[in-house]
């Protein structure tokens, strides 16, 4: 009889405990934060995303290490995170590498300790912001798809997205130096509005043969060994992927789906470290599409964006 009443006792606590651990994960977690601050939004997040780039480029040079073949940044308030193409577990100080060397990241106070601050992020200049997922906003290396970046929706969702990154582009700090030619219709449609402030590196071109070509003129050729014209960041990459050297800025070519040349080798003219948006549909390898809600889908990068930089303002 002792037993069994001891069974029973035992069996009501098993029953209370198996109870409290249901209710417990049915107890809702504290979400995420679902909006973004001023401060993520705003420019200065630029500024420390360009910290942490110029950071970056002065670590690599200063250890003799190659650049990392970064495709993406997302900053939150609390952290700045590269995503990488390639694993690297080995990230130079203050960086720590993250989901088996996939994710690079830092506190953005760290990048105020003394180190080595870099050239201008030449490498990663065009990176930009493409929109935010939650309370992270994300920034995309358009050079780093290696070949034309289309984007298809309503238009005047297309359409605000472009002016954003090409505001961005011209106007932001990391892409200092960059360069970015309207083609086509897009020369004086008036998709650059008359706020967009004066800047000789903004150009128009009647096709992509003629951006292209006018390009390739503006650069007076990579230097030899040894000169002087050799920048700090060529010295740091040379002979890898990425071009970045003196005179050779990249550059954002921007055209109507419509006036995308379709025939072989129309693209050849687009150099390594450059990148070519399309508006609209077209045959690409990264293919995004905007929705009427503001959302953007990013296609093969599979990054979230809930609400794409165009909607910032």
């Amino acid at each position: 009889m002792i037993w069994y009443v001891l069974a029973v006792v035992l069996g009501l606590a098993l029953i209370g405990a198996v109870a409290a651990l249901v209710v417990t994960e049915r107890r809702p977690r504290p979400p995420k934060p679902v909006a973004a601050s001023a401060a993520v939004v705003g420019r200065q997040a630029l500024d420390v995303v360009d910290a942490g780039l110029r950071r970056l480029t002065g670590e690599c040079l200063r250890s003799g290490r190659s650049l990392p073949d970064l495709y993406a940044v997302v900053y939150s308030e609390e952290r700045l995170g590269l995503l990488l193409a390639g694993a690297e577990e080995a990230a130079p100080a203050p960086w720590t590498a993250e989901a088996d060397g996939e994710r690079w990241t830092v506190s953005p106070d760290d990048l105020h300790r003394p180190g080595p601050e870099g050239e201008p992020a030449l490498p990663y200049a065009l990176t930009v912001t493409v929109g935010l997922d939650g309370a992270d906003r994300v920034l995309v290396d358009l050079s780093r798809a290696a070949g034309p970046v289309s984007v298809a929706g309503p238009d005047e969702e297309v359409r605000s997205l472009a002016r954003a990154v090409i505001t961005e582009a011209l106007a932001g700090p990391v892409g200092a130096l960059a360069e970015v030619t309207l083609v086509g219709s897009l020369a004086g449609d008036g998709l650059v509005g008359d706020d967009m402030p004066r800047t000789s590196r903004l150009h128009t071109a009647a096709s992509l043969e003629e951006a292209f070509a006018r390009a390739a003129s503006a650069d007076p050729g990579e230097p030899e060994p040894g000169s002087s014209d050799v920048t700090q960041i060529f010295r740091l990459i040379e002979g890898s992927s990425r071009i970045a050297v003196q005179g050779e800025v990249p550059h954002l070519f921007v055209v109507d789906a419509s006036q995308l040349p379709r025939r072989e080798g129309a693209l050849d003219g687009l150099r390594r470290g450059d990148a070519l948006l399309v508006l609209g549909d077209a045959p690409t390898g990264w293919r995004w599409r905007a929705g009427a809600g503001g959302s953007l889908d990013t296609g093969p990068l599979g990054l979230e964006i809930t609400r794409h930089a165009g909607r910032f303002a």
